[in-house]
């Protein structure tokens, strides 16, 4: 009994840097998406695309864009959208939602939901990949 409990928290101490880097994105307060650490991205618990680390972004393993290191969308190579350094999103110049240091995000001013470890600008802009790539609410 006592081995099994030492191998459970050897388990857990090797898989939970891997579960800390992880992004939950959360929509009016349920599970909606995950950025795995990898770039992995899952909606609902299902592989629907990935962001790499130089911000392209796939979609079930085409190429649908790219999130620059500048805020940047670009969809198809055209731009899109801008992620600001303060968190607004912003679609054609126009305002369409905000990503907060807190994590909440607000779609026309009101709350739509959160996402945790925004640790970097660039766990910030994959956010907002997720949102402009994957959810109907912030395409336009």
């Amino acid at each position: 009994m006592l081995r099994q409990f030492f191998l459970l928290c050897l388990v857990l101490l090797l898989i939970a840097p891997a579960l800390a880097d992880n992004i939950e994105i959360r929509k009016g307060g349920s599970y909606w998406a995950t950025i795995e650490s990898d770039g992995d991205i899952r909606i609902d618990g299902s592989f629907v695309g990935r962001i790499e680390e130089d911000g392209d972004v796939r979609k079930d393993g085409s190429y649908v864009g790219r999130v620059e290191e500048d805020g940047d969308v670009r969809k198809n190579g055209s731009y899109y959208a801008v992620v600001e350094s303060d968190g607004d999103l912003r679609v054609g110049g126009s305002y369409v939602g905000r990503i907060e240091p807190s994590g909440s995000i607000r779609l026309n001013g009101s709350y739509w939901g959160t996402a945790n470890h925004l640790d970097t600008p660039f766990d910030i802009r994959k956010v907002a990949a997720v949102l402009f790539f994957f959810s109907p609410d912030f395409s336009i």
